[in-house]
């Protein structure tokens, strides 16, 4: 019988004063850490001491940990590689620093550029009468052809897509364009900006010419620079995959397959050059094998959102209930437990990896109340609760306690 390894550190994600579920509420989820930023900070500019641990009080009063920031946003400049670029990468440097100082250890974080996550629609009715995330793939080819009108916009998506697309577009009342407009653009939790059609047709321009492997070797610059700071200040980096996990609007997107994963892993070959590792982000390509991901890639796993997406046709998916969709997680959950003991047994410190669940369902109560959309409070607390006992089922199955 194998013990004393520590259990994942369940957590939270928690948008401070924009949260409508309180600290308080989330004690009584059972997490123990927060994840959370200091949103109110305008991206590129330095995360002070004081303002960090500011922050850090408040949740400590509650009884709660800050375990992981989720995120410091990196800027549009740094994924383009122009103007004061190389400023904003010295003031993430030194965010990192006031980080450390402060005891605050894993940093996750993105690289996709302009949209962070996207879905085309936030109240899907599922056959419970709960409401999920949706991203249809003809919704968001309907508002690429005929709102945004770009223009090589048909060269996106094959011709089956285009025709659904337009007969998408013909049901729509102007309502529903308005609705699907800001859905996509108006910018969805944890994304620090949203943009107005012309705002986001002109950084569509800016991004002209910038190829996939451009916007790799941007990043691979941006990690080069930044994680021996990270080192110094001893923060592991866990970088967020793309979701969705695929190129939107001409745009490339560089960290969607286990090949991207392990190619910015080899760039900078350290513990503090980690993943987030997104089952629903990297779940929604059926490509993508969580569990070997897991095998493969799992010694520089830093951060873990748990969460199942269901596979439509082509590209489309909605959000799962977290043990349900075409995720296998209870597969994925017993590869992170082996991964657990294998950092035990090499006498690594970070057993407890910290872990959230990603998203939920608005349902029962969550109804009547204010949310953001993939973040209501017991649609997560369900998830966490099936997450929960998925671990200890599967520890005491190993006699792991």
């Amino acid at each position: 019988m194998i013990r004393d390894c520590k259990k994942l550190e369940q957590t939270w994600r928690w948008y401070g004063n924009y949260d409508s579920i309180s600290l308080q509420e989330i004690v009584q989820t059972g997490a123990t850490g927060i994840v959370t930023a200091l949103h109110h900070i305008p991206i590129g500019d330095v995360w002070t001491t004081e303002e960090i641990e500011k922050r850090k009080k408040e949740i400590e009063d509650a009884g709660l940990r800050w375990s992981v920031v989720e995120s410091i946003p990196v800027h549009e400049d740094i994924k383009r590689q122009i103007g004061n670029y190389e400023n904003y990468i010295e003031n993430y440097k030194e965010s990192l620093k006031n980080l450390g100082k402060c005891g605050i250890k894993t940093v996750c974080y993105n690289f996709m550029p302009v949209l962070d996550w996207t879905r085309t629609d936030l109240e899907y009715e599922t056959a419970d009468k709960s409401t999920a995330l949706r991203f249809e793939e003809s919704a968001l080819a309907a508002f690429d052809l005929y709102i945004l009108q770009r223009s090589a916009a048909k060269s996106s998506y094959p011709e089956q897509v285009i025709q659904e697309a337009e007969a998408f577009y013909k049901k729509l009342s102007s309502k529903d364009a308005e609705i699907l407009t800001d859905t996509i653009l108006a910018g969805l939790p944890g994304s620090e900006e949203g943009y107005s059609l012309d705002e986001f047709k002109e950084m569509l321009k800016s991004y002209k010419g910038i190829t996939a492997n451009d916007l790799k070797e941007h990043l691979y610059h941006f990690l080069k620079e930044v994680i021996p700071a990270a080192e110094q200040a001893g923060i592991k980096m866990a970088i967020h995959p793309d979701d969705p996990p695929f190129p939107l609007f001409g745009l490339p997107r560089v960290v969607s397959t286990e090949s991207d994963a392990k190619s910015l892993l080899d760039v900078v070959d350290s513990v503090h050059n980690g993943l987030t590792f997104c089952t629903g982000s990297y779940g929604a390509r059926a490509d993508n094998d969580l569990t070997g991901m897991v095998k493969r890639l799992g010694h520089r796993i830093n951060f873990i959102h748990l969460r199942s997406v269901q596979h439509e046709s082509g590209k489309s998916f909605h959000e799962a209930n977290h043990l349900e969709g075409s995720a296998d997680i209870p597969s994925v959950m017993r590869a992170i437990i082996e991964e657990q003991l294998n950092r035990k047994k090499t006498g690594r410190d970070d057993t407890d990896i910290p872990m959230r669940p990603d998203h939920g369902h608005k349902m029962l109560d969550d109804m009547n109340k204010e949310s953001a959309p993939g973040y209501s409070l017991i649609g997560r607390l369900r998830g966490l609760a099936e997450l929960r006992g998925l671990e200890t089922g599967i520890r005491n199955t190993l006699e792991i306690h």
